[in-house]
């Protein structure tokens, strides 16, 4: 399996970049469900976390994440530098989850 360096920062220490391969993104979107719903109804009244959400949202981060990762291993890329997510509602009920960055070649010591 390829090893890829991903970094919210644009350097990566002992690093030293030798070309900008391009930006790679990965996105899901994903859906509430009425079981979801019913249980974090429930939840609104008497508070606390909405554990079926919050791992639903773990979820849709892991899947867009992998994804960039993938599109970077297939363009040749050795690190994603400025990665970022970003969330975005698609619809009333379902949202986007994105990763995305910019891929990297470092020169070769």
């Amino acid at each position: 399996m390829t090893e890829i360096i991903v970094s919210s920062t644009n350097t990566i220490p002992g690093k030293e970049i030798k070309e900008i391969v391009g930006l790679v993104k990965g996105s899901t979107v994903r859906a509430r469900n009425i079981g979801r719903d019913i249980g974090a109804g429930f939840k609104n009244l008497i508070g606390g976390e909405i554990k079926t959400y919050t791992e639903m949202i773990s979820q849709s981060r892991e899947e867009a994440y992998n994804r960039m990762v993938n599109q970077a291993i297939e363009k040749g890329a050795d690190a994603i530098i400025g990665m970022r997510f970003m969330t975005s509602m698609i619809m009333q009920g379902a949202s986007e989850m994105l990763a995305y960055g910019t891929a990297v070649k470092f020169k070769k010591n």
